[in-house]
């Protein structure tokens, strides 16, 4: 082998090596440094110039709760018009209500009523249940696991009716007041939070109106709730305004409508379930009536045994034949 061809042996063994050498040094090339993903984003640029970042905030904020109350209320087939008034009367008093169709009253209603509860949205429900279109009773149930509370509604007055002089704004939210009666016993105090519940028109509803013109007042008489309605009126001259904190001048003027609720039962479900309470003084409005028929037949009868008492007695003691009684016979 000449000369040349040691140099180009040379120069090619020179040539593997620097391959060799910078595929090495390309193997061990470092990788960029990725971003820091907790370092503080570029600022937005808009219209009006550069955007800083909101802070962002380094605690843990604790979910706010909201309000979101709905009431479906709802009544039986075959009821009077004066108990359909009066859910009408319930409907415009509650911004958050929503009204739907009639239901059968039937034993699998509470079925058909939590189904009717979940497609509208709501978490309570009203169901006024009519019976023989004489008697109204009041389902209030919390859907779907309940309690639920079932009423019998005495001394219905609907506003139509009362016409009284007491006015105030279609939406506005009420203030709910109760009697001291509600803290004794145990089935008042849930009774209270129920109410509380469905007729509270809840914070930022979307019909309601933010303030507040009227009271809603349930107060215990006889083992009995009574609901009343009335207006806060407040005089509106200069010279009688009333002062921040100053309620002498303010005066209640009664809406309407009226009606009083008596508890029948409380279950642990809805529309249904175990027995929580039951009123030891309930007596239902078929044992009344068949209380008042009986006292009607049994007039009847002493009038019959009166009759007879009397003719026998004429019989038993007949009158004198009178001298002059064949006088005017001839």
């Amino acid at each position: 082998m000449g000369i040349r061809g040691k140099e180009s042996f040379a120069l090619i063994e020179r040539k593997e090596k620097m391959g060799k050498k910078r595929k090495h040094s390309e193997a061990n090339v470092p990788e960029p440094a990725k971003k820091d993903s907790d370092a503080p984003e570029r600022p937005k640029r808009t219209l009006l110039g550069w955007k800083d970042p909101a802070p962002a905030d380094t605690k843990e904020s604790s979910p706010i709760f909201r309000n979101k109350e709905k009431v479906l209320i709802t009544c039986s087939r075959r009821i009077s018009y004066r108990y359909r008034h009066l859910m009408l009367s319930v409907v415009s008093l509650l911004p958050h209500a929503k009204k739907d169709n009639k239901v059968e009253s039937k034993e699998s209603k509470g079925a058909t009523l939590n189904e009717l509860v979940e497609l509208k949205n709501c978490s309570s429900c009203l169901f006024f249940e009519c019976r023989k279109q004489k008697d109204l009773y009041i389902w209030m149930a919390k859907c779907p696991n309940g309690p639920s509370v079932k009423f019998l509604v005495n001394a219905v007055h609907t506003m139509e009716e009362l016409k009284l002089t007491g006015n105030h704004l279609k939406g506005s939210r009420p203030i709910l007041t109760f009697s001291a009666n509600f803290d004794k016993d145990l089935h008042w105090k849930l009774l209270k939070e129920m109410i509380t519940q469905i007729f509270g028109t809840p914070k930022e509803q979307r019909k309601s109106k933010p303030y507040y013109d009227h009271v809603f007042a349930f107060s215990i008489v006889d083992d009995h709730i009574w609901f009343r309605n009335y207006q806060i009126s407040v005089p509106h001259n200069e010279s009688d305004k009333v002062d921040r904190g100053g309620l002498d001048k303010i005066t209640l003027v009664e809406v309407g409508p009226r009606f009083c609720l008596n508890p029948i039962k409380i279950f642990g479900g809805s529309f249904g379930g175990p027995t929580l309470y039951e009123n030891p003084f309930y007596v239902s409005p078929n044992q009344i009536r068949a209380l008042e028929k009986k006292n009607k037949a049994g007039k009847y009868a002493k009038k019959v045994k009166a009759k007879t008492r009397r003719k026998r007695h004429e019989l038993e003691n007949p009158l004198e034949v009178g001298e002059f009684a064949d006088m005017w016979k001839e």
